[in-house]
């Protein structure tokens, strides 16, 4: 596709400016339908009309979105079109460092630091035309124990299909904010599922790329081994698009992968006839917590799939769940205590409540327990991977629960800990968030599609055909 010579200005008004997916602003954009511009001021609109309620940014950098959308309508119209991104509007996570914009990690020990790089991710975006509206809420440098005890220097995001209701930790504006329509698509981090959990309590797609396959330079780490950074998105196309655009390897990431990154739309629509799918129904002992809505949704995944002509086979995991979180709190508690030390021992007070504990946490793990961990998860790793490679994919559980209440508080630890996330952070498999549908009270349940290393391009690919099958994306949440 060209970038047309002139802009006009869209005048459909079936769907909101601001609920558009990427793929179809995109084609609006470049069949000279929709200005960059126009698209740009809606969003900001959005956010002006709704975000005092969402609290889903901590920085709008209105003059630079603005600007940016002028090049960008002014690129286009000489015929200078970049791809799918051009001209669509994005933000990102407050732990992204972007030069020149405030980083502050939601952490008053940030708040008045003022990067000076821009992280490897975000400025592939930029490069693909995208642009930046603004840094998203947050827990406190991605981090917590699960609680959420509004001690902040920002007010917590909220869900917006129920604004009394927990978005997903840490990456909590991201979530709120691609679900509203602040933003078209937003970038999270995830280190036992920061990305999957807004996803599944929002209804979106959010996906954790194999470890390394998407770069995390000038991110704030949480936890050197397990952190990955990643979409969050309304579609499995968008999440395509948008990985297409920031994954590959990055010489300023000592983690990043050397893989050759494939064309993720090349074989996105080609449907799952013939393909394997291991059907992980059995959770064990821990299963028991997953919520019966969605178990059912989980199980009508599997039937839509087959019914697509994909071979479900029912396995199980080669490890009890607990197995795999006691390796993730070890590992994430002593890894972030080596970044946060410093400040943990010189201004403690300073810290939220949930980091503050986490530290303490880490400040007692012995090297010993950490080698340990290690060793686990060493294993964990082979028998995973055993499995994951005897299918083409795997469906599995993600967030047991749908998203608690703020006013029913002991439910919201138990949202982030009765999942099945973690496992594919011990292990480094890819790993996404799909929304499977929603409860009576019309909050979005949610499942996994896991596949073999750095193999995306068919964790899309069966999201994509379970899309494909099912209403979910036309349905949007009133505010």
């Amino acid at each position: 596709m060209n970038g047309p010579s002139t802009t006009a200005a869209f005048s459909e008004a079936a769907t909101p400016l601001h609920f558009l997916s990427i793929t179809e602003a995109s084609r609006l954009i470049g069949s000279g339908r929709l200005s960059p511009v126009t698209l740009v001021e809606a969003f900001l609109a959005r956010i002006e009309a709704i975000d005092a309620r969402l609290k889903s940014y901590i920085t709008i950098t209105r003059a630079r979105a603005l600007a940016a959308a002028k090049i960008a309508e002014a690129e286009i119209a000489a015929g200078r079109w970049k791809g799918p991104l051009h001209g669509i509007p994005f933000a990102v996570k407050d732990n992204y460092h972007v030069a020149g914009l405030p980083t502050t990690g939601g952490s008053r020990l940030m708040l008045h630091h003022v990067a000076d790089a821009t992280s490897t991710a975000v400025a592939r975006l930029e490069a693909a035309g995208a642009i930046l509206l603004g840094k998203l809420n947050t827990w406190e440098y991605g981090t917590g124990n699960g609680g959420v005890y509004h001690d902040l220097p920002f007010e917590v995001a909220r869900n917006p299909w129920d604004l009394a209701c927990f978005t997903g930790g840490s990456s909590t504006g991201a979530g709120a904010a691609v679900a509203a329509g602040t933003a078209m698509f937003a970038l999270g981090s995830d280190t036992g599922g920061s990305i999957r959990l807004p996803a599944a309590a929002c209804g979106l797609q959010g996906f954790k790329a194999t470890f390394g396959r998407v770069s995390r330079a000038h991110c704030l780490p949480n936890c050197w081994t397990l952190d990955h950074t990643g979409p969050l998105t309304w579609t499995v196309e968008d999440n395509a698009i948008v990985m297409q655009a920031i994954s590959g390897f990055d010489p300023g990431d000592p983690s990043a992968a050397d893989v050759p990154v494939p064309d993720y739309r090349k074989n996105l629509h080609a449907g799952v006839k013939g393909l394997v799918i291991g059907f992980v129904r059995d959770l064990g002992p821990e299963g028991a917590a997953l919520d019966a809505a969605n178990a059912a949704a989980l199980q009508e995944a599997a039937r839509v799939l087959e019914a697509q002509g994909a071979i479900i086979r029912e396995v199980t995991l080669p490890a009890p769940l607990a197995q795999y979180r006691a390796v993730t709190k070890v590992i994430n508690w002593s890894e972030s205590y080596s970044i946060h030390e410093q400040d943990f021992l010189e201004r403690s007070a300073l810290m939220g409540q949930a980091l503050r504990e986490k530290m303490m946490s880490g400040f007692t793990v012995r090297a010993a327990d950490y080698l340990a961990a290690t060793r686990l998860r060493r294993s964990l790793v082979d028998t995973t991977d055993a499995l994951v490679r005897s299918c083409d994919a795997l469906l599995i559980a993600g967030a047991f629960h749908v998203a608690p209440r703020f006013d029913a508080p002991d439910t919201i630890t138990p949202f982030t800990a009765d999942t099945a996330t973690t496992v594919f952070n011990v292990t480094g498999h890819p790993a996404l968030s799909i929304c499977t549908g929603f409860d009576a009270s019309g909050l979005p349940l949610n499942a996994q599609i896991v596949g073999r290393f750095f193999d995306e391009e068919t964790v899309l690919r069966v999201a994509q055909s379970y899309e494909a099958a099912t209403p979910w994306r036309a349905r949007r949440p009133t505010l």
